[in-house]
């Protein structure tokens, strides 16, 4: 992981330097789960954080490669009520580093539309208990050998220029791939769906 890290922010920087823009963004993630396993398992989206860089590099008018290297917070939430009428949530904090490989498409003025893979990696999962007033959280061991360490999906997505340098941008990502090969009690067989909004600054 650490050598796919290492090369995807020198391809990045490589990239900076060639290219007519490159900047920061930051927002909001919403995400939830698409079960395979266990349809009585409700669950409902929860708020997470995403923040990265970014480059566009011009293949042809109307039409840019735009990599990018960001942190994303991933997961679910599931809540109830205990059999003594306390109100519970339980919920999963997955945060990824991930590499988006995308093709911007300049649609209309101010207004691009983006697609394209990219890989997460996973840095760390918590899960988080919650029932009246007690909260009891634990870090799953990553080293758990179900749990797949990286995985490929999909994103698409819109950008709306709200200023030259400013834009307000908005993507659904999905995992291909499930999120634990086998499956457990403890940790269930899904895949990852995140809704994203953000705002990206550009510097050139």
């Amino acid at each position: 992981m650490k050598k796919v890290l290492i090369l995807a922010i020198g391809v990045l920087f490589a990239g900076a330097a060639e290219a007519q823009t490159f900047g920061i963004k930051g927002g909001v993630n919403f995400s939830n789960i698409i079960k395979t396993n266990d349809r009585n398992f409700d669950t409902q989206f929860k708020p997470g954080l995403n923040a990265g860089l970014f480059v566009d590099i011009p293949v042809v008018d109307g039409l840019a490669f735009s990599p990018e290297l960001m942190f994303s917070q991933k997961g679910y939430k599931n809540t109830g009520t205990s059999l003594l009428g306390a109100a519970t949530e339980y919920s999963v904090t997955t945060n990824f580093i991930e590499i988006p490989i995308l093709a911007k498409i300049s649609a209309a003025d101010k207004f691009s539309i983006y697609v394209g893979p990219q890989v997460s990696f996973l840095a760390s999962t918590k899960e988080k208990f919650t029932r009246g007033d007690a909260t009891y959280q634990n870090t799953i061991r990553n080293e758990n050998e179900n749990l797949k360490k990286s995985l490929v999906g999909g994103v698409i997505g819109l950008g709306v220029g709200l200023t030259d340098q400013l834009s307000l941008q908005g993507r659904y990502a999905l995992d291909f791939q499930k999120n634990n090969e086998n499956g457990s009690s403890e940790t269930p067989i899904y895949k990852n769906q995140v809704i994203q909004t953000s705002l990206a600054y550009r510097f050139k």
